[in-house]
């Protein structure tokens, strides 16, 4: 298996599930991506199970409703899900102090990604016309879910407090039922997934149509059983949700 990044030393390779899976929404957060392709995780689960304080602070949740739900992957053996695959310069994700291959993220990462653990996983790259056989595993970097108990340790219960508990939300981590996704960002995901290849290459057996129907059927709601695409079935005004026209940039794909 291989361990290392890709790129080399002084790039990462990052791992996206949500938001990320388009190149453009990539860009967004990082600029200067390179190779951006298709992948798939192994033994996690992508669901949506946490809110997230940054819909509270962008007014995009709605806590009567409990559609408040962001998205993270957890370790789940068997499972495995299509994901973005890219590579950055390591420039300030990843702690100067870590030792040989062994990646640490930086201050300023976990800032960004303040609820997650950061963390390499296995993938392999998605299989295409020009490749053949059995896929390399290699290890990237992905957001994975939390504890609330971890939460607390690094940043604090003030923190908590602010972020969290002044919001009406008593947990992060520990939600089995009610929660549901916020719809702007879920709208936002779906767009990514269906935009992660261009117009005029988009087919069903293609990029596209592998990115899309298994962010559909590969993502499942808090109770780990009704898949996204049942959701939306069922709420099919999800799709109609815009963001604020100051948001319209970030969420939209």
């Amino acid at each position: 298996m291989a361990t290392a990044d890709e790129a080399g030393d002084d790039h990462i390779t990052i791992l996206g599930f949500g938001s990320l899976l388009s190149e453009k929404s990539s860009r967004t957060t990082f600029p200067t991506l390179k190779n951006f392709r298709l992948g798939r995780v192994l033994d996690h689960r992508r669901t949506f199970a946490h809110p997230a304080s940054i819909f509270f602070q962008r007014n995009i949740a709605n806590l009567e409703t409990l559609e408040i739900s962001s998205l993270s992957v957890e370790y789940k053996e068997g499972c495995s899900m299509v994901c973005s695959v890219f590579e950055v310069p390591n420039e300030g994700l990843s702690a100067a102090d870590a030792p040989g291959d062994t990646f640490i993220p930086s201050q300023k990462f976990l800032e960004r990604e303040e609820e997650f653990e950061i963390t390499r996983v296995r993938y392999e790259e998605l299989a295409t016309s020009s490749t053949s056989g059995k896929q390399e595993i290699k290890e990237g970097v992905i957001c994975r879910r939390s504890t609330d108990e971890a939460y607390i340790a690094r940043w604090g219960q003030e923190r908590f407090q602010k972020n969290y508990l002044d919001y009406g939300i008593k947990t992060i981590w520990g939600w089995t039922e009610g929660i549901r996704p916020c719809p702007v960002y879920l709208r936002h995901c779906i767009l990514a997934a269906w935009s992660c290849d261009s117009e005029e290459k988009w087919s069903k057996d293609g990029v596209g149509g592998i990115c899309y129907n298994s962010f559909l059927d590969e993502t499942v709601m808090v109770d780990r059983a009704t898949s996204i695409r049942e959701y939306i079935d069922q709420y099919p005004e999800v799709m109609n949700t815009e963001p604020p026209d100051n948001l319209k940039e970030r969420y939209s794909g």
